[in-house]
């Protein structure tokens, strides 16, 4: 099945890849499903404690990402072994993003508002690890033709400045922009086109003597917020569940 699979649905050596990706997917699926069951008092599931510590799922995804991590670093990128510990790793990776608020907060923050960042964290880890399988590079230098890429001053150069693209974007406080120029060619230029976040690195350092384009980026953070709040409360709903505050203003 590996072999066919090898041979007809994805590039030679990105097999592992896919089985991580579809591991980790269903894992955060199925977690997310797990712990809406628990929060309804539905099933059979319940919180595991010991000693009267509540062992968050985190803990054993940690175990699994290392097992895995290691295990495909000395098995290579081929046969069964190679395929197995990619299956480990994705399992632990979904089980430790979707706590990745707790990691980030230090506070079991799971059903809150703040908690919504562990699915930002799933579905842009999913999203990134789809353009690696798909075949795109960091710093895009996948679409280079063979005389380019013997030509190490083009690639150097390619890389550099898509580099300092995604450097100065991660600088005007656009994270997720800045997260897909590394994959995609040259994306940073609309990052950089545009007013930084307020707050940001970027907006303290040449916004402090500008108040007109300080005011600018405020007002544009407020309408891109606004405008992408109720989708993406949605997907949030939908991907992770409700929060408590959310659930008790419905009550």
């Amino acid at each position: 099945m590996g072999h066919w699979l090898q041979r007809n649905i994805v590039e030679p050596g990105k097999l592992p890849l896919l089985l991580a990706l579809t591991a980790f997917v269903l894992t955060f699926l199925i977690t997310r499903a797990v712990t809406r069951l628990i929060r309804a008092g539905r099933g059979p599931f319940g919180n595991i404690s010991s000693g009267g510590v509540h062992i968050h799922h985190v803990v054993p995804g940690v175990v699994l990402t290392v097992t895995g991590g290691f295990g495909a670093v000395a098995s290579g990128r081929q046969g069964f072994g190679s395929a197995a510990f990619a299956v480990i790793f994705g399992i632990g990776t979904g089980l430790v993003l979707d706590e990745f608020a707790l990691i980030l907060h230090l506070d079991d923050v799971y059903w809150t508002e703040a908690g919504r960042k562990s699915v930002e964290a799933v579905v842009l880890t999913a999203a990134l690890v789809g353009l690696l399988l798909v075949g795109a590079a960091p710093f895009g230098v996948d679409g280079l033709s063979d005389d380019e890429l013997q030509d190490r001053g083009s690639v150097l150069a390619t890389v550099a400045v898509n580099f300092l693209f995604s450097l100065a974007v991660l600088f005007k406080g656009k994270v997720k922009m800045a997260v897909f120029s590394v994959f995609i060619p040259f994306f940073g230029l609309i990052g950089l086109a545009r007013v930084a976040r307020p707050g940001s690195p970027w907006a303290r350092r040449f916004y402090r003597r500008r108040p007109k384009t300080r005011a600018k980026a405020v007002l544009r953070a407020y309408r891109h917020d606004r405008r992408w709040a109720g989708p993406r409360r949605v997907v949030g709903d939908w991907l992770g569940g409700k929060t408590t505050a959310e659930l008790e203003r419905g009550a």
